[in-house]
């Protein structure tokens, strides 16, 4: 029988599986929009901890993409993103108390939720290479493949690619070694690396002191404030957050768990989002949810019970009272190509699961979701897979 909580090698390597989806995000929003750090980074120990003891199985903890891509792409105040944060929450909140996801996941098709958990494992290897490259959107802001670190090219290559090719070496050769697990040799790669070439302005820490959280660290979201986000942030992060962090999550939550994630349900996950993200709003965090990708990372790597969920979200909790602000600089350390190639492993796991259909409309519905969202977005993915999926039911095609 498996323990309820473990901790070990394995479960802290499982642990750090997602920071390619976390960190870059996370820091993005403190550096660009102003969000408060320990806000952000104390909401998200938080939910990891108690969304880990609540569910009892190892539970991902993610920023919500479409709104932070959005934000930090296009500079938005922090009372817009609190805006955003607050409404999510709160409509969540709505749709998890009044039975609306459970009516809606009666309504989804297997080859729906496959297709968000297809897209968004390309979307993480996609995101992993860029990465790895040097031209993600955060580097490109950084005006640096590599913004922490003083060394850009080894010779004529890039950094990056050194970096993204040892790293990956390494995670290949030792993807299901117990004794030394992938997930935790390639982070202590990367800090190993921080800590010797990182840049003069990375030297920002000092000793570490109690720092107090603040409520509402920033002002308080105008009405100009709410009726922007409502339109620019929330309605096209809402199809996204019901497919991937809510469905393909509780879907994949079942493969990976069993009986073990039976409090794992379309109406808790809703709720257990919405709590979050009322929580972070009054940190001055940013909008959080689950994810089948962060599942998967988290998977992948090594986790298997909610003992994950306690060590990632303790390091948190600690680091974001121990160095407020400062925690950024920490951070910091890990090379965007060593996050990249947890992007990518990530991304491969949860890829894989369209294995798992049968039906060759299924596999076209899949198919046809992936290239909307490679084309527009997942939400739009969303929403038409969902009409074709449901028109093959109606009507028998032959594709």
């Amino acid at each position: 029988m498996t323990k309820l909580y473990s901790f070990n090698r394995l479960e802290l390597a499982g642990s750090l599986g997602d920071m390619g989806t976390l960190l870059p995000i996370a820091a993005a929003m403190v550096v660009v929009n102003g969000l408060d750090p320990l806000g952000v980074f104390l909401a998200v120990g938080l939910f990891y901890v108690v969304s880990g003891v609540y569910f009892g199985v190892t539970v991902p903890v993610q920023p919500m993409k479409v709104i932070g891509a959005y934000a930090v792409a296009t500079g938005l105040t922090a009372s817009q993103i609190s805006a955003s944060t607050l409404m999510m929450g709160v409509l969540l909140l709505v749709l998890g108390a009044c039975g609306a996801m459970d009516f809606i996941r009666k309504y989804t098709p297997i080859a729906v939720i496959r297709g968000v958990q297809l897209s968004t494992g390309i979307l993480l290897i996609s995101g992993g290479m860029k990465f790895i490259i040097g031209v993600s959107g955060f580097q490109i802001l950084q005006g640096a493949a590599e913004p922490h670190l003083s060394m850009q090219t080894l010779g004529p290559i890039p950094i990056g690619l050194v970096l993204g090719g040892i790293a990956g070496f390494l995670t290949l050769i030792l993807l299901d070694n117990k004794k030394y697990p992938a997930g935790l040799m390639v982070v202590l790669f990367g800090i190993l690396i921080g800590v010797i070439g990182t840049t003069k302005s990375n030297f920002g820490l000092h000793l570490p002191s109690f720092h107090m959280p603040r409520f509402f660290p920033a002002s308080l979201p105008a009405t100009v404030d709410f009726n922007f986000a409502l339109l620019v942030l929330v309605l096209p992060q809402l199809p996204m957050t019901v497919g991937n962090a809510v469905l393909a999550y509780t879907d994949l939550s079942s493969e990976y768990f069993g009986e073990r994630s039976a409090r794992v349900t379309n109406r808790r996950v809703c709720l257990s989002m919405a709590v979050a993200n009322l929580m972070s709003f009054c940190l001055g965090g940013m909008p959080l949810c689950h994810g089948a990708g962060g599942l998967a990372a988290h998977y992948r790597f090594g986790a298997r019970t909610a003992g994950s969920n306690l060590m990632i979200g303790g390091l948190f909790i600690s680091l974001a009272l121990l160095l407020g602000p400062e925690i950024i600089y920490l951070l910091n350390l890990l090379p965007m190509a060593v996050l990249g190639v947890l992007l990518v492993f990530a991304g491969l796991q949860l890829a894989l699961t369209i294995m798992s259909l049968t039906e060759r409309q299924e596999y076209f519905v899949a198919m046809l979701m992936l290239g909307i969202t490679l084309a527009a977005n997942l939400a739009s993915a969303f929403v038409i897979g969902w009409l074709i999926a449901h028109l093959f039911r109606w009507k028998k095609i032959l594709v």
